[in-house]
């Protein structure tokens, strides 16, 4: 089955504008995104999918440099971006990622593909995460979400409210009744801390994670390690 990572990305982010182009620890974030996504054995294809808006030519050349795949579709419809660029790269399986995930981790990624495939074969999952602890215990930050293409494009003829096309998979998550939703614990206890959150999205977490001893390799037990438990 062919899988393609879509890396959501683009520049005109109202609370932290250009954060994909931030240096963190001396990379561009979409660097630690792309890095740590390729980490991921079985994904065959890392894309990023930006829009057509003139301030992403930034994005596209840095990338396109590192010969990182760029689609570039529809600004606020990021459900029918996805859709385009799944069928442009022929996906059989999409693999949704945020650009503001620079912790986000390959081999959690694999996880989630194993998972998904298995449940699905089963008759048992449409859609499945590990990006955000909602019914597990994964910190926010360190996964990604998957489904099928053909479900992906058929969300896209589904969806015409405003919020399910510009948050492409809040259909899914609007709509429980009609999908099988699935999410899964780490495997290693270590990494079972829902209090964490490793993304960004404002100033504050920014600064938060430049203030932290990380690097584009660093494992996510070395980060859990740098956060006592509470309590």
């Amino acid at each position: 089955m062919r899988t393609v990572a879509l890396i959501q990305a683009r520049l005109g982010s109202t609370r932290l504008p250009c954060k994909t182009m931030l240096s963190l620890h001396g990379l561009p974030v979409i660097d630690w995104v792309v890095r740590r996504t390729r980490k991921a054995e079985l994904i065959d294809e890392v894309v990023v999918a930006t829009s057509h808006r003139p301030e992403n030519d930034v994005l596209e050349y840095h990338l396109s440099r590192q010969g990182v795949a760029v689609f570039r579709g529809p600004e606020d419809d990021v459900l029918e971006r996805f859709r385009l660029a799944g069928a442009a790269h022929g996906a059989e399986q999409v693999v949704r990622i945020c650009a503001d995930n620079p912790l986000i981790w390959g081999p959690a990624i694999d996880d989630l593909i194993r998972f998904w495939r298995t449940e699905h074969a089963a008759g048992a999952c449409d859609y499945a995460y590990n990006h955000i602890p909602r019914g597990n215990t994964y910190p926010d930050g360190l996964g990604a979400e998957t489904l099928s293409y053909a479900l992906l494009a058929d969300i896209a003829a589904k969806a015409t409210l405003p919020a399910h096309r510009e948050h492409c998979l809040s259909y899914i998550w609007d709509n429980p009744g009609q999908y099988r939703i699935r999410t899964f614990d780490p495997a290693n206890p270590a990494l079972r801390r829902p209090d964490l959150k490793l993304d960004m999205d404002t100033p504050e977490d920014y600064r938060a994670l430049a203030l932290l001893d990380i690097h584009p390799d660093i494992t996510p037990e070395e980060i859990v390690a740098l956060f006592p438990p509470k309590g």
